[in-house]
């Protein structure tokens, strides 16, 4: 910060600062989770086939119900084009399925900023090992890329998002109303971030919480992650 004249307050010098890279689809691979590019060849058909059924994950999604393999084929061909996302899917390495897929987008490396986004897990994928250590691989290389500044944004009614948000360790930062219309429908978003200095901290949140000893014979969490990342989290969601 600028100290020379108090009146006149600047932001700190970042005397090293170097814009970090655009995410290129590295494997990230972790103890329960692998994630790959998206592709259609080889993931579109297993994850329809997840989805089926399960039409509520689309609710807040630009996109879907699909209602045939071959739409959402086309889908995910069409949007793993769009040199804007950086699509992963994601593999359950515990039950060896394909159950979900989240995508790296607004990719600013001229601010150090870059979000994660159309995350939609599948029923399988969803409240278990593998969902939580993909977020985290995720966060984890965006961060050690150089990134700045990692955002979480949903629709503010999506309460299961809002809260899976606050439990990775995002701060809550405001409500942006009527940000954006979806499906012909009135979206308020509800934004997150995580900045680098924290990530030291969530690392650590996150490496206890995954490792196998977190967890007795029958599956069930010793240590809750929210109860992990509590401390490093800067503000609270203050509808949860």
């Amino acid at each position: 910060m600028n100290t020379s004249d108090p009146a006149r307050p600047l932001g700190a010098h970042l005397p090293n600062w170097a814009p970090p890279v655009v995410p290129t689809g590295e494997i990230l691979q972790g103890r329960y989770a692998r994630l790959e590019p998206l592709s259609a060849d080889a993931h579109a058909a297993l994850l329809f086939r997840a989805y089926i059924g399960h039409d509520a994950v689309w609710d807040y999604l630009p996109c879907g119900p699909f209602s045939s393999a071959a739409q959402y084929h086309r889908w995910v061909r069409d949007i793993t084009a769009d040199p804007s996302f950086r699509f992963y899917a994601i593999r359950d390495l515990e039950t060896e399925t394909w159950g979900g897929v989240a995508s790296y987008l607004r990719i600013a490396p001229e601010s150090g900023s870059i979000e994660v986004g159309h995350i939609n897990y599948s029923p399988a994928l969803q409240r278990t090992r593998a969902g939580t250590e993909a977020m985290a691989l995720m966060m984890g290389w965006a961060f050690e890329a150089g990134y700045r500044r990692y955002e979480w944004k949903c629709d503010a009614l999506n309460r299961p998002s809002r809260v899976a948000a606050q439990r990775l360790g995002f701060s809550y930062e405001g409500v942006f109303r009527q940000a954006t219309v979806v499906k012909g429908r009135n979206r308020d978003t509800a934004w997150f971030a995580a900045i680098d200095s924290e990530w030291p901290a969530l690392r650590e949140a996150f490496d206890v919480w995954l490792a196998p000893g977190n967890f007795r014979p029958d599956g069930s969490q010793v240590e809750r992650l929210s109860d992990l990342t509590r401390l490093v989290r800067v503000s609270s969601d203050p509808t949860l």
